[in-house]
């Protein structure tokens, strides 16, 4: 049932913003997401798929790297996520800054919350996908969590 609703929520969407956990649960093999996570990897690398992630998922991600001095595992990261076919990655601008303010505002959203929310608006990606339910509050686009999936 899960891959079948991410399958059908893939498809419904033009545009699809990934927050940190998709690529945190990918990169380290989490046996529990490891099936929903392959699925959105490998939807990534079909031409027609178009999704996009705050470049504050990047700084996310590599913070155990650097904490634990782990060079390799940083360079790896790099080349693996910056050259992933069909990901864009977003810097914060001052739109996005500013919507991210608004989010903030509206839904008590945390600033890296708000920054991925503001960063899937502003792209005009249509769905988000995410563990995090806080995000079911922004209603500038369709939330899936993945622990409603299994």
């Amino acid at each position: 049932m899960g891959l079948t609703t991410l399958r059908a929520f893939l498809r419904r969407h033009s545009g699809v913003a990934l927050d940190t956990s998709v690529f945190i649960y990918q990169l380290e093999a989490n046996a529990r997401y490891l099936p929903i996570t392959d699925a959105v990897f490998s939807w990534l690398e079909a031409p027609d798929s178009k999704a996009v992630t705050s470049t504050i998922t990047m700084s996310e991600l590599l913070v155990l790297p650097y904490r634990n001095s782990d060079d390799e595992m940083v360079d790896q990261f790099y080349g693996l996520l910056s050259t992933y076919p069909n990901l864009r990655w977003i810097a914060p601008t001052l739109e996005i800054a500013d919507t991210a303010a608004r989010f903030r505002a509206l839904h008590r959203l945390r600033a890296p919350d708000a920054l991925q929310a503001a960063t899937a608006w502003q792209s005009g990606a249509t769905g988000l996908i995410t563990n995090d339910p806080v995000f079911e509050q922004v209603d500038s686009f369709e939330t899936l969590v993945l622990d409603r999936l299994l």
